[in-house]
């Protein structure tokens, strides 16, 4: 058997996602820290149907094989699109996969985003996601930015009304600092908040912080640099130390930062995205990887 055909054979056996740990989101929906963010199976720009449809199908219904039981989307992917494709592919889904939904952008082409936090806005996207998804009630819907225009109670009393309607099990927020997390928590629960961030990119250390000791789960977007850590460290320094500890481990890069986050907080819920069955697998069997002490404490002093 060629060790190609043996990794394969040893991902179909066990299902590495559970390695990852799991976190209670608000408390009630145990999921697996290694998820899935399904961006990326979209079309060039977010905009669009997937190049090769039947690829995304296969990416989505290997993630939950792999222990995957957490996926995060938005109505805004495609637009609509990534909603449909999970649909497509896993419905009826399985009772314990959390499919976690964002409104509060408009799509005026590729690459292209207006945040649109209205009420009327934000209750006709998340109709919009019941229908797509085929569910009754969105367990996470996430309001994707805080939209400047609008007034903030406007945008989380809307949410509120949502979850006192029960068309929302749980309420989180995208890339917030603490005191809008605070001024959202006066009007309705938040569990999670999902901010970039990777091994590079620590703006926002304070947030995940906060998460940790609020019992939060914290949703890291742009994990990996979108495949490109080396390219966000113009020194280089980052890319060697990384590379170093893959080569000592037999893993990638993006492995070695994925564990990393999995190390950085138990607050963390992993959802790096990939069109591609092959960088799927890579991706998932990160939750397997152990660091040690030193390794962390040298990827802890990285950042640019």
């Amino acid at each position: 058997m060629s060790a190609e055909s043996s990794a394969a054979s040893g991902l179909a056996s066990h299902k590495p996602a559970t390695r990852a740990g799991t976190i209670a989101i608000g408390g009630d929906l145990h999921v697996n820290r290694m998820g899935y963010g399904a961006m990326r199976i979209t079309g060039p720009g977010i905009m669009g149907p997937p190049a090769d449809h039947d690829e995304a199908i296969r990416v989505l219904r290997r993630a939950i094989e792999l222990g995957v039981n957490f996926i995060d989307t938005a109505d805004s992917y495609g637009p609509y699109i990534s909603e449909e494709l999970i649909a497509e592919a896993l419905h009826p889904y399985p009772k314990d996969l959390v499919i976690a939904t964002k409104a509060g952008f408009e799509r005026p082409g590729p690459n292209k985003w207006t945040t649109n936090g209205r009420p009327e806005h934000l209750r006709s996207a998340l109709e919009g996601s019941l229908r797509r998804l085929r569910v009754e009630r969105i367990d996470l819907f996430q309001l994707h930015r805080v939209d400047t225009k609008v007034p903030p109670d406007e945008q989380f009393g809307a949410l509120a009304d949502f979850v006192s309607e029960g068309l929302v099990r749980h309420v989180g927020l995208s890339e917030v600092g603490v005191e809008q997390i605070e001024m959202a928590r006066r009007q309705v629960p938040i569990v999670s908040v999902q901010n970039r961030y990777n091994i590079v990119d620590r703006e926002w250390d304070a947030v995940v912080d906060y998460c940790t000791r609020q019992g939060m789960a914290f949703l890291p977007w742009y994990p990996l640099a979108a495949g490109s850590i080396d390219r966000a460290d113009e020194s280089g320094d980052a890319s060697k130390r990384i590379d170093a500890i893959a080569s000592a481990h037999g893993t990638s890069a993006m492995q070695v930062a994925l564990a990393w986050l999995l190390a950085r907080s138990p607050a963390m819920l992993v959802i790096p995205g990939t069109s591609r069955v092959s960088h799927l697998e890579e991706n998932v069997r990160a939750a397997e990887l152990a660091l040690s002490d030193d390794e962390l404490q040298s990827l802890n002093a990285l950042s640019v």
